[in-house]
């Protein structure tokens, strides 16, 4: 391995790799410290009235926190790293020895692009596998404490459950498992065959079966109609919903591991309460927003390579103008997916595809 490694990387590559990952570390773990110190404050308040213990707050809230920011962090921070460093470099006349020497531009970003395959690995290995059971932590922490504050249960909600069943409950308590008004169809084709009436329906969560209290149930045949009132009884059933059907919080998908995302989508094709579109989504942003790694250190590099006047000042201003143009274009495509039109995988891949041509447009004017 070391051979291999010393036959594609000289001296001045390792002295690259170096100050890249040294300095991609030390901004990451800087942005880090200041994001939880404001979290932090802005959360004390909810820690004390909750009586929220040390051991809670670092094990499950941020135990979340930090790796799901560091991960969300990491592509921004690696791209204002590669511009500090290379124009820091290029400032001290570094970099004009280097192209002198018979070394192609092409041949100069093989270390940037060996230290953005280090990081597109670690974030594509978090974003599959580490992130969700570490949001899962956080998003529990958050909604046992009530950090949001506002009643997350739905309301007039319609499911179904199968090709032929549909249900709709009017309100929903979390709290007693109890859901109001409600109303279960089956059809035949597009014909009605049974459609269950009632008041309310309660989930028992040892049973894992529901129990619907003070129902009717029309029975349709033709122009035969059978009606069977059970006011005042109770039976107890088998359905495809759970309480949490009925429950929305922020970023409930990101808390999700893969396989049970790719479960849930499924079910949602069938059942179309609306999120397939915010499912796909983050399904694909999850194997497509770690490329952003080798998108950035291509821009990076060659708007920082060049040495000009008044030194580093001017790449990095530009560098945080693309840093808010990368978010601002990220959200909007989060938009379009979800409310939109828009198909989610081109919406996932429009801001890597956007800035990808502008990073071919600049290594075309970089210094040769």
């Amino acid at each position: 391995m070391k051979a291999i490694l010393n036959r594609y990387l000289k001296t001045i590559d390792w002295y690259i790799i170096n100050k890249y990952l040294g300095t991609f570390v030390f901004t990451l773990g800087i942005f880090v410290v200041i994001t939880v110190v404001f979290d932090i404050s802005e959360h004390l308040d909810n820690f004390l009235k909750n009586h929220s213990t040390v051991q809670e707050i670092i094990f499950k809230y941020y135990a979340g926190f930090i790796p799901f920011y560091m991960n969300l962090l990491s592509p921004l921070i690696n791209f204002l790293a590669v511009i500090y460093f290379t124009a820091k470099m290029a400032n001290q006349t570094e970099i004009v020895p280097i192209l002198s020497g018979k070394a192609s531009f092409n041949r100069f970003l093989r270390p940037y692009f060996v230290c953005a395959t280090l990081i597109f690995i670690v974030s594509l290995f978090a974003n599959i596998y580490l992130i969700p059971f570490t949001n899962n932590l956080k998003i529990t922490f958050e909604n046992s404490h009530q950090f949001n504050g506002d009643d997350p249960t739905k309301s007039e909600v319609h499911i179904q459950l199968d090709k032929h069943t549909f249900v709709y409950v009017q309100s929903f308590d979390n709290t007693i498992h109890t859901g109001y008004q409600f109303i279960l169809e089956k059809f035949d084709g597009d014909v009605l065959r049974e459609k269950l009436v009632a008041n309310t329906i309660v989930y028992d969560s040892l049973k894992r079966v529901w129990t619907i209290k003070n129902y009717t149930i029309k029975y349709v045949n033709g122009l035969k109609e059978k009606y069977v009132d059970s006011a005042g009884k109770s039976k107890d059933t088998v359905l495809d919903m759970r309480p949490v059907d009925f429950i929305v919080y922020d970023n409930v998908y990101t808390a999700m591991s893969t396989k049970d995302l790719n479960r849930n989508i499924e079910k949602e094709k069938i059942r179309g309460t609306g999120a397939l579109k915010e499912m796909l989504y983050e399904k694909y942003r999850r194997f497509v927003y770690p490329l952003s790694s080798y998108v950035l250190t291509l821009i990076g590099v060659s708007i920082s390579s060049r040495k000009v006047r008044g030194g580093i000042g001017l790449p990095l201003g530009i560098g945080i103008f693309l840093c808010f143009a990368y978010i601002v274009i990220d959200r909007f495509a989060l938009v379009f997916a979800v409310k939109g039109s828009m198909i989610p995988l081109i919406a996932v891949c429009m801001p890597n595809g956007i800035f990808a041509l502008v990073g071919l447009y600049l290594l075309s004017k970089a210094p040769k």
